[in-house]
Order: structure tokens, then sequence, then C-alpha cells
């Protein structure tokens, strides 16, 4: 249900290191399989190695194809972010239920993990451009048609329809976008670009709850779909005036020595390449068993305000807005803590937040402290999110960063759905509380099995 940069949020990763010291894992090059033009070799493309010092030597705001790219991303998330307020009320609306709630997650979780399986593979062999204008395009007319049929009634199959294709496209979409976004700024001011990309995309989610919850209360959820539905629209207009650095031909895998290779080949690949990085390696098994858990965490939020504390829809836009403060300065400092800290501290500490601020969920009664609660949870998945995509767009070559992409989404997300489903069901058997201190204590739990891995050394300053 989201755009782009803020898009997994859920996702604390990984800090590279070439400096002498550092742990080698950690460093490019040094893992069985590395390629030139990964942080540390000397770019096997010499236009490459040019555009990169151009780009890196001139302040992101000077960028204009970055600038345009930026506008049409906090304009997207702005208008997705009535979606991800307004579907799950729509639902809850109509059958007053936090398991289907879930399931509707869960069927739209389930959809991208299969698309995941074929984005890299279509990202890393066609127009990127392209590809992200049509998705938008899609998505668009696919979330315009649920305001329609609503206006003669509640249809809830129609939602379980249009979600698993939107989030099929989304995963496209999301592959995408983190593939172009190194062809833009260049690798030296990835950190920063996705930094600032995630926390205006936050900003954008600070006004959107706020206003989908004041149009979900005078006109209905099904009214808040129809402006994320114009959101998409704006993004693709807006896409179609960037221009992306064309890759070389050793840059698109279907023009490299062999030609063409098979899907399930294609996503071995990547599956290699976070095998052979020993902190990747790690942070898939860990991020594994954290998305499981997390996944149904804005419906479980949805539902205790709702049901638990009695509250209306504009409080539940109220305090979705408010946790999306967190997002704001998680990503604003995320760069800065992670110079001075490290990857190790950083992630570790990312994830042990995010469990002690979903522990606390499910027993707040009042609504400031869930407000506050769901903004370190976002702030601290924020500052880990940024981390392990910039580590995945630093440390990876170019024509391989789909395929990588999608093989670390895959394998991410696959039990992802499952989770949703048992959260919802559990918190509608046995309450949210319970539920939420459950998932809470076992996220911390993963922190701190992280400081047997090889994430504890990584990326030490």
């Amino acid at each position: 249900m989201t755009h782009g940069a803020a898009r997994r949020a859920d996702e604390p990763g990984g800090e590279p290191g070439n400096e002498p010291g550092k742990e080698p894992g950690c460093v490019p090059g040094n893992e069985p399989g590395s390629e030139p033009g990964a942080p540390g070799h000397t770019p096997s493309d010499p236009a490459a190695a040019d555009d990169d010092g151009l780009r890196g030597a001139r302040p992101l705001w000077r960028q204009r194809d970055f600038g345009v790219f930026w506008a049409a991303q906090t304009l997207s998330v702005l208008g997705d972010s009535f979606a991800l307020i307004a579907l799950p009320l729509l639902v809850l609306e109509a059958t007053g239920s936090v398991a289907r709630m879930g399931l509707l997650t869960a069927v739209g979780g389930a959809a991208s993990v299969v698309a995941a399986v074929f984005a890299g593979a279509v990202v890393d062999r066609v127009d990127r451009r392209r590809l992200l204008i049509a998705c938008d395009l899609v998505r668009m007319g696919l979330y315009g048609v649920i305001p329609l049929v609503w206006l003669f009634g509640p249809q809830i199959w129609l939602l379980y329809a249009v979600l698993p294709l939107c989030e099929a496209v989304g995963m496209l979409f999301a592959v995408g976008y983190v593939t172009v976004v190194r062809t833009l700024v260049g690798t030296g001011q990835l950190t920063e670009a996705n930094g600032r990309l995630n926390a205006t995309a936050a900003a954008a989610g600070v006004l959107g709850p706020l206003c989908a919850g004041l149009v979900a209360g005078w006109s209905g959820p099904a009214a808040a779909v129809g402006v994320d539905a114009a959101s998409f629209g704006v993004s693709a207009m807006c896409l179609f005036f960037v221009r992306f650095r064309s890759r070389t031909p050793d840059e698109r895998p279907d023009e490299r020595p062999g030609g063409r290779t098979r899907l399930w080949q294609d996503l071995r690949t990547g599956i290699a390449f976070l095998r052979g990085h020993p902190v990747l390696r790690s942070l898939t098994v860990l991020l594994f068993v954290f998305s499981f858990l997390t996944l149904g965490l804005n419906d479980l939020v949805i539902y205790h305000l709702k049901y638990d504390l009695g509250h209306d829809d504009g409080t539940v836009g109220t305090v979705m807005a408010a946790g999306a403060l967190g997002t704001i300065a998680g990503a604003l400092l995320v760069a800065r803590i992670r110079r001075r800290l490290g990857f190790g501290p950083t992630w570790t500490c990312s994830v042990a937040g995010c469990g002690l601020a979903f522990a606390g969920l499910g027993w707040a009664r009042d609504v400031p402290v869930v407000a506050a609660l769901s903004a370190v949870f976002l702030a601290c998945a924020a500052m880990g999110g940024t981390c392990s995509m910039s580590l995945r767009q630093e440390v990876t070559p170019e024509h391989l960063l789909g395929r990588v992409t999608s093989a670390f989404w895959t394998l991410h997300y696959a039990a992802a759905p499952v989770g949703a489903a048992v959260l919802t069901w559990a918190a509608e058997e046995q309450g949210t509380a319970p539920v939420a201190l459950a998932a809470g204590a076992t996220c911390v739990l993963l922190a701190a099995t992280a400081l047997l891995t090889p994430i504890r050394r990584a990326g030490r300053p």
C-alpha cells in the first residue's frame, strides 16, 4: 500500500566498511564472489566513475533530477498515507473484525512476496523509468475503482482482489526505486539521499493521516482511497521529467555474455550474493523473523484505538500522523548516527527500540502514549531501514542490484503474510496487550541475537 522511499521502513540494515580494521565481512570485495564496481574497487565503467564524482561534488538540492524525483515521491506518499488508514477502516467498518483486517494485510503481503521473486529479473532488464511510470499508472487505475464501486455499497471482495494486484505492482516499483537512486546521486551520497527521501516522505505521512482521518470521518474511507489513486497519477507525471543515467551493455544482464537467464537462476544469483556477504546473510535471517512479527502492527494499532479505547477515525489519523513524526526524526538522524557509532550499535539498538515500543503499545490506555510509542517504533525502523537500503545499493554491482534487492525482500518477507494473519487472529482471541508484549519481547531477543553474529562488529567507527 505504499510508494518508494519509506516503503520498507521495517527493514533494519547494515553498514559497509572499507577502512582498515573494519569487519572483513562488511568490506565489499573481501567476500567470495565479490565483483568490481562495489565500494572499495575502481568502477569498471569509467563513465559511471565520472558520474559518481560529478554528482557527489554537488549538494543534493542542486541536482535537478534528484529534486524532481524527491518531489514526486513526497507527493506520492502524501496520498498513499490515505490508503494506509482507509483500507483497514473499510474492512473494520464493514466487518468489525481485526482478524479480517489482518487477512487483507496477509493477502497483500503474500502477493508482494510472490512478485519479489520476479521483480529483480524484470527491473534488471527493462527501462527503469518506464517501469516506474507504468507501475504508478496501473495502481492509479486499480485504486480508483474502489471509491467508484463503493458508491453502490460496500464490496469487501473487491479489496481482496485489488490489493494483491496493487501490492504486486508496488513490489516492482519498490525494487525499481531502490535501483535508480544510485544513478541519480552516485554512491557517495546514498545514505544522505535515502535519509532525505525517507524524511520528506514521513513529513508527508504526518499530514496525510490527519487529512485521511478527516476525509474518512466526513465522506467515508472510500473517498480517502480515491485521493491515494490520484497521488499515483501525480507521481507518474513527475517521473516523466526525471532523467536517469543510461546503463551500459555490461550493466544489462540480457546483453552480457550468456544472454538471458531463467527466473530461478536470477533469484539464485541474488541469494548467492546475500549468502556471500556475512552481514547481509545474518540480517536476512533475523529480518525473516522480524517481519513475521511486525507486518500486522498497523492493523493492531487501529483496532486498539477504535475497539479497545473507543475512539473515532479522526483519532486514528491523528495517532498515525504523530507516529510519522518518528519516521522523520529517524530518517534525519540516521546518517549522523551511522557515521558516529557504525552499523552494529545502530542496527541492534534500532531493533531493540522497535521491540520495546511494540511491547508497550497494547498496554497503553491513553492516546498520547499510543502516539508516542508509535513514533518510537517508526523512528527506530526508519534508522535501520535506511541503513539497510543504503548498504545494498552501495555494495551490489549495478547489473545485480535488482536481483539482490528482489532476493532480499523475497526472503525477508516470506513469512510476513502468515505473521500478520496470526498476529491479528491472536489479538482477536486473546486481546491486543498480551500479543503486543509477546511480539515486542521477541524483537528485543532478535537484537540480542545479533550480538552473536558479524553484525556486532560491522562498520565500527
